[in-house]
């Protein structure tokens, strides 16, 4: 089968391969043709190294797509059944789970030590324990989200992870309270799907703060009440809020010196949330006594911070009541042999979502 592969950390091109086989399946377990995925910017930190994964390994961990066929033990799951991909599945048994923190659970992390795919050549990693850049994949059977007959492949990709992380950082991570005063800075995918949720919340000002003229125009389009570059940002501190600072301020690029700036920007006594995914070694700094004067909440929020099997459905009622725009989303779309051209269009900015149709 085909899929596209990173065969070093660091290179900035995948190759697109047909000697590929998906590998693994056994009990427990279900085989997927992927459909539909996403090109979320984490597939690009786990190129570059931002973000550990093994190499050979397939990106991609935002798909969709149908069962083909299931391993002895497996429940609730039959070939035909159309599916998202969940690359952060709860194991029910561990001590996160076990406290109602599912996101928080390991056992997914675990998955990405294990080859799912092999070549001529010896065994290839998916990324996140998936790789949705690929034809087909096997994955545990609680990677596989049953999806309604009503949403297409490429949506439910979408809610797969950057929808889900974006609109679940508002929701369920920093809870924005009606009429507040809300910052964005990064208004790529996960960033836009912030805003909608800040907006779902009844938010009264949503800021978008990005370098990209055309994301900031899409901003405004998806709820946002002023968009702005990053060296406007002051001015629009001190013109909305007095100086005062805003409610919350969402940090979506991953970078400290983007956490420092949106902390200086929260307001004392609000809510500074982390949503973006950064390096290691990148260190967010705040000395002592302005930690305990100001009392602003930093609150780092991975994978929307809640239960995502009910963030998914969640995000589903809140498109099918036309209360957020998923189809909005996927602004540039490509087959598999243009992969390198999506990330390209991820890189300069000019792409919110790449869909890429396998």
């Amino acid at each position: 089968m085909r899929a596209a592969i990173q065969q070093e950390t660091g290179r900035d091109k995948l190759e697109v391969l047909d000697d590929v086989e998906a590998v693994g399946f056994g009990p427990g377990r279900v085989r997927i043709r992927i459909r539909a995925t996403g090109l979320c910017h984490s597939d690009l930190s786990a190129m570059n190294g931002v973000l550990p994964q093994p190499a050979p390994f397939v990106p991609g961990h935002e798909g969709a797509g149908e069962v083909l066929d299931v391993g002895d033990g497996v429940t609730g799951l039959r070939p035909g059944d159309r599916v998202l991909m969940c690359w952060l599945p709860a194991c029910g048994d561990c001590p996160s789970c076990k406290r109602g923190q599912t996101h928080l659970c390991l056992a997914g992390f675990m998955n990405a030590g294990t080859p799912n795919f092999r070549r001529p050549g010896g065994d290839v990693f998916g990324f996140a324990g998936t790789g949705t850049f690929a034809e087909e994949v096997v994955v545990p059977a609680d990677c596989a989200v049953p999806i309604p007959d009503d949403v297409p492949y490429e949506i439910a990709a979408l809610i797969g992870c950057g929808v889900t992380t974006g609109l679940g950082a508002a929701l369920n991570t920093a809870k924005v309270a009606a009429a507040s005063s809300v910052a964005v800075i990064g208004c790529g995918g996960v960033g836009i799907s912030v805003i909608q949720g800040a907006r779902a919340c009844g938010a009264a000002q949503i800021i978008a703060v990005d370098p990209v003229a055309a994301r900031r125009e899409a901003a405004l389009r998806f709820g946002a009440t002023e968009a702005v570059a990053p060296e406007e940002l002051a001015d629009a501190k001190a013109r909305i809020t007095g100086g005062e600072g805003f409610d919350y301020v969402f940090e979506v690029v991953g970078k400290s010196a983007t956490a420092r700036t949106a902390y200086e920007t929260t307001r004392r006594g609000g809510t500074l949330c982390v949503v973006g995914a950064g390096a290691m070694d990148d260190t967010f700094q705040v000395n002592m006594f302005e930690l305990f004067f100001d009392e602003k909440r930093i609150l780092p929020s991975l994978y929307g911070g809640g239960d995502v099997l009910r963030s998914y459905e969640r995000a589903i009622a809140l498109w099918r009541a036309g209360r957020i725009d998923l189809e909005g989303l996927i602004t540039h779309r490509v087959r598999l042999d243009g992969i390198n051209d999506a990330l390209d269009q991820m890189r300069s900015g000019t792409a919110l979502r790449t869909c890429i149709e396998i």
